[in-house]
Parts: structure tokens; sequence; C-alpha cells
């Protein structure tokens, strides 16, 4: 018998059963498919990143090196090597956590694992054999898979999820993407890079909508910039493949005008939704919610005793480093520890070029709720680094309490605003204020000292370069 088997070897669920292997407990890992990662490491995350920054630097080639004085004579997109090097870049991660169980002791079973009773599991291998094994807790980490309209059929051919858009073998001469969220926008920039021609419908009146307004319209403006056409406040009615050609028709929300689009593949990227099939729930007696996702308590309990759910499958925002938190919090919660979760500086990012990245309230939300704060912006446009390296779109935004000056929220829209959002996920967790960030020292010149000088911004415009 095991003291914890981990169902789902994503980001959660992986680093859960690291940390149960780090807290003495003999731990198993089960995972439906032939490689570890789950779909962030295989199918998500970490190809589409690899295929972003490829389709980066190939537009980087074409349009700014011969500012910096580099000339490039011809120029030829091996698109097939790109593809490579994102496979590579999957297999060396993957590997790496097929290392990381090896070295923690942590048994792997490839297969469907579906519960028999609340202490036992039966895991069905590919080839149809099967195997029954127990243990005293089991942590559900089985992540999400992508959503789907009625009215639509995904072929995986002309119809397709980003699964598939992360390995069609040509570029797109017309690609329509329906859903203007992370994923969506991330798809679009790689292949109006690469050169297609690409059509975002959204159904709501901005993109990206669970970010800071701001960052919304920063985003599109500069996506707009690839060539990439909106189509806003948009209800998809129909997408119909025939052939080698997409029909995608659409109805205005504003006018009840018709919208045809026709392309040669259509990427739905609606958002993603629990994946708890082949689970066997019901012979546990957990029932999903409206949303297909598992009930849990505060520490992420489901309503058996012996079983936890992670990441995906339960409530909250369906992002890898939450999972991992909530991995990590299961394991010390198992083991008789105390851990803490806040949910409210967890970050979110999107990958395009600028990045954007935000944490804590936006200011949509702080007027909802009626709590009165400070702003402070800070454009890109006028920091010594970004005009260094001509990253001058973007802005940092500082919102702050009105009275007690605590940081409430930070929004980057700018160069390396993922890796710049670290900082003020730090600040928040430390309660700290906006004259605390706007008082420390930055390097000169960086990007972050936007960061600072929008904290100074907050309080009677101190900020030193605007």
């Amino acid at each position: 018998m095991y003291d914890v088997i981990v169902i789902g070897s994503g980001p959660g669920g992986y680093v859960a059963a690291i940390r149960c292997a780090q807290l003495g407990m003999k731990t198993a890992i089960v995972e439906k498919y032939n490689t570890l990662g789950g779909t962030c490491l295989n199918v998500g995350c970490i190809p589409s990143k690899a295929l972003l920054d490829s389709s980066e630097k190939y537009y980087e080639s074409l349009h700014h090196f011969a500012a910096h004085g580099i000339e490039i004579k011809s120029h030829k997109l091996d698109f097939k090597k790109m593809l490579e090097r994102k496979a590579q870049v999957v297999s060396q991660t993957c590997d790496g956590i097929k290392f990381l169980m090896k070295k923690n002791k942590i048994d792997v079973l490839h297969g469907v694992g579906s519960f028999i009773n609340k202490s036992e599991i039966e895991v069905t291998r590919t080839e149809g054999s099967t195997q029954k094994i127990t243990s005293k807790k089991f942590i559900i980490a089985t992540g999400s898979k992508p959503s789907s309209l009625p009215t639509i059929t995904i072929d995986k051919k002309r119809i397709i999820t980003s699964t598939e858009a992360l390995a069609l073998d040509e570029i797109p001469t017309h690609i329509i993407v329906i859903g203007g969220g992370v994923i969506g926008i991330e798809m679009a920039s790689i292949f109006a890079r690469l050169g297609s021609k690409v059509s975002v419908v959204e159904y709501m009146d901005r993109i990206v909508g669970t970010m800071d307004n701001d960052i919304s319209s920063g985003l599109q403006k500069s996506i707009s910039k690839l060539g990439v056409t909106f189509y806003l406040s948009h209800k998809v009615e129909s997408a119909i493949a025939k052939g080698k050609k997409v029909n995608v028709l659409a109805t205005s929300l504003k006018d009840n005008s018709q919208l045809e689009l026709n392309g040669d593949y259509c990427l739905v990227a609606i958002g993603r939704k629990a994946y708890t099939d082949e689970l066997g729930l019901d012979k546990i007696g957990i029932s999903c919610d409206e949303k297909g996702r598992i009930p849990t308590d505060n520490n992420l309990h489901t309503t058996v005793d012996t079983i936890y759910a992670i990441g995906d499958v339960v409530a909250g925002p369906m992002l890898a480093h939450k999972a991992e938190e909530e991995g990590v919090y299961v394991a010390e919660h198992i083991a008789g520890q105390h851990p803490h979760i806040d949910y409210n500086p967890i970050p979110g990012v999107v990958y395009t070029w600028p990045e954007g990245a935000g944490v804590g309230k936006t200011e949509d939300e702080l007027k909802s709720k009626g709590i009165k704060y400070k702003m402070g912006k800070f454009p890109f446009a006028a920091s010594g680094r970004a005009r260094a390296s001509m990253d001058t779109d973007g802005f940092v935004k500082v919102l702050a309490d009105e009275k007690t000056d605590e940081i409430l929220g930070v929004h980057i829209l700018g160069p390396r605003a993922a890796d710049m959002i670290a900082e003020a996920v730090v600040a928040m967790e430390y309660r700290a204020s906006a004259e605390d960030i706007a008082r420390i020292c930055h390097a000169h010149p960086t990007f972050t000292e936007a960061l600072k000088e929008a904290a100074l911004a907050t309080t009677d415009n101190r900020a030193w370069h605007i």
C-alpha cells in the first residue's frame, strides 16, 4: 500500500508527488499518456513558448535587425526545423520530470486510473492490461482539456484546438481564431509573425478579459501591428470545414450584422474545462459542480476523506503555477503540517511580445467593490533600457490603497513582464506599500526601473522620468 497516489503528472501532480516523497511518504504517480508532464509540458505551456520564442526571433530578423545595423540579405524560414526544435525542448523537459521521479523514488504507472473505492484504484494500460493498487490518500491532478461550442465540431484537421495548432506541418494561409483569451492571442501571435493572415473572433468587447483593461487595450494595439484583425463583440454561429477550407459565421452583438470568414484553419480557443473523465468519481460518491469541477474545502479536501484534488479540476484560475502551489499545500497538509496559500497574489501572464502580466486586483475589480485606490503608471517609452532594446510598447501600472498605500494590484504590459511581475508578487506577499517599492534601489538601466517609477507615481506624481 502506498501513502499517496497522485493521478495526473502535470505541474500540479508531479510537484505534489515530489513533495510527498520529500516528506517521507511512499508515493506513486499515475499518468494516462506515455510521457510525463501533462498538458503543460507536452502540448501547452512549453511547446507554445518554444514557438513563441522562435517566431519572435524570425519576426525581429525581418523587421528590426536593420535598425541595429544587422543586414540579412536573404531570409528563409525552415518551419520543419522550428518544429523539431520545439519537439526537442518538450522531450528534454519531459525527460527531466522522468529523472525527478526516479531521483525521489516515486513509482510511475502509465495508464488510466479509475477509483474502485476510496482506498483503491485500477490502472488500465494502453494495451488493455489492468493493475489494482491501494493507498491511504489520493491526489487528483488530471488537469483540463480544450472547450468547444455546441455548434462546432472539432475534427482536429481543419477545425482544431491548441494541441493540433502546435503540431501543424504547414504555416496557415489564413487562420481564424475563435476566442481572444490567453491561448488564442498567443497562438495568433505565433502565426501572424510567421506570415499567416490571422482573424480573431471574440465574444467579449475586449481580448484577454481576465486581465486589467489597460493591458487588454494595449495588447490589442500591439498585436494589431502584426497584422492581426480583431472582431470583438461577436458570437460565433458556426464553423464548417469542407476540404481544405473552413467557413466561419458570426453575429455582431452590437448591431446584429453578419460576419463571414473563410480560411484554411480554424482554431477554437474559448477556454478549457476540467478533465475528470474515466476517474470513476460516481463510484466513490464525488459529484462535480455545474462547471465540471471537483468541489473541495479550504484544504483542497474532497467530500471523501481519503481524496484531495488540485489544479484545473478545482475552482480558480487554470494556471500551472497555481496547481504547483496547491500540490505542495496538499502534500504538507497530509503530512500534518500547516501550509498556506494566498490566491490573491498569484500572477497571470500572456506570453506575447510585449508580454502582459498582472497580479492582485484590476481597476475594474476595485471599482466594483467600492475600494478607494490611487494609481501610478509609467510608460516603457520613457525607459532608457526599453529604448535601447527597441521595446517601448507598454507600461507598468501600480494600484495602491488610498489610505494605507498597500499595493492592491500591479499590471505590466511590456518586455519581460512575465519575469518582472515576480517583484510585485513578493511585495504583495509581504503586504508592502507602493512607497516600499519606490524606496528600493533598482539597477540602472533595467526594465524593472519602470516598476519603481510607477510606484513613485502613485503619490503626488513623484515619478522622475515623466
